[in-house]
């Protein structure tokens, strides 16, 4: 008798396991991976160089300065600072799971994670340093020459090295577990009556035609203003910037939707700071939708469940400059 209690408790629980898989299957979201690191030496000394500052011109900025860890991997402000404090051209996109993105950049210009990391050190209005001048910097490092010699097996390195190792410490910025995650793998307590009916409008209005996949976003390019023309006096051109055609002008890739609660202000112009407003701005031009308030506060908060667990850094030290080093120039020509 005890043997049939255990063999049917065991059933029971396994028709409740498959059966919640099977929502997760059929939901257009799924759940974040957590990282895998094999190679655990390339990804510590790409975070070594993620918060690099003398990688920079003026020896202060970092591919962190743009994309603070601390901050949902964004910088809060409308456009990013550069050298001599010049204006960006464009909204940072968060830097959490972007592994897992078709493309890099809005405009999809970078294939991958690593072609991308090459881009902002030599960006005249970015980190405004050249390659050149990286190589020359990191070569007068005995520390980093020994630690680049131990990850790539060999003395000399240059670029692709250095954007390898970036690119593999960006893949381990992960945000798993969200409570929507958890929700997704059977936890129907982990997210409220509210949120729930919030994904629901979410999934019922359209917004998961482009906003779908475990990083709700990241996989395609979209038309900004596909039903009413978006205004705004940013200058980028989109997707057409890469294609040279014109009906790829406005088209960008999809932003993830992951940690979006950390990731304001929205759209690549940055010109909406809150949810609300990027909710019914969202609505009314990529759907042709009006939603109430009601209706916005229920998709705001299912949004919120979107947040996932924050990578936990421990800051690296970085080796000191020799006599040799090249000095940086944050002031002046």
């Amino acid at each position: 008798m005890k043997l049939r209690l255990f063999t049917l408790s065991a059933l029971a629980a396994g028709l409740l396991l498959g059966s919640a898989a099977q929502a997760q299957e059929n939901e257009p979201v799924q759940p974040i991976p957590a990282a895998v690191v094999t190679d655990p030496a390339r990804v510590e000394l790409g975070k070594k160089l993620w918060f690099e500052p003398r990688l920079s011109r003026s020896g202060f900025i970092s591919c962190n300065s743009c994309h603070n860890l601390s901050m949902g991997g964004t910088d809060n402000i409308r456009t990013s600072i550069g050298d001599r404090w010049q204006e960006g051209p464009i909204n940072s996109p968060t830097v959490l799971n972007s592994s897992l993105n078709v493309a890099q950049f809005w405009d999809g210009r970078a294939s991958d994670l690593k072609e991308q990391a090459g881009g902002p050190i030599a960006n005249p209005k970015e980190m405004a340093f050249t390659h050149e001048l990286a190589m020359e910097f990191l070569s007068s490092i005995p520390e980093y020459k020994a630690e680049f010699k131990q990850v790539f097996g060999k003395a000399d390195f240059g670029i692709d090295e250095v954007t390898s190792a970036i690119a593999a410490f960006e893949e381990t910025l992960v945000t798993p577990d969200s409570r929507f995650d958890l929700w997704l793998k059977g936890d129907k307590k982990a997210i409220t009556d509210q949120e729930l009916a919030g994904y629901q409008l979410f999934k019922n209005s359209g917004c998961v035609a482009c906003h779908n996949g475990p990083n709700l976003g990241g996989t395609s390019f979209q038309k900004m203003g596909l039903i009413e023309p978006y205004q705004t006096t940013n200058p980028a051109e989109g997707r057409a910037a890469v294609t040279g055609k014109d009906a790829d002008r406005f088209n960008f890739k999809v932003p993830t939707l992951r940690n979006v609660e950390l990731t304001y202000p929205y759209f690549h112009d940055g010109a909406v700071n809150t949810l609300t407003e990027a909710v019914d701005t969202m609505g009314r031009l990529q759907l042709g939708r009006s939603f109430s308030a009601e209706e916005n506060a229920q998709i705001v908060a299912f949004l919120k469940t979107l947040t996932g667990k924050q990578p936990e850094i421990v800051l690296p030290i970085l080796p000191p400059s020799r006599d040799n080093t090249p000095r940086p120039v944050p002031f002046g020509s």
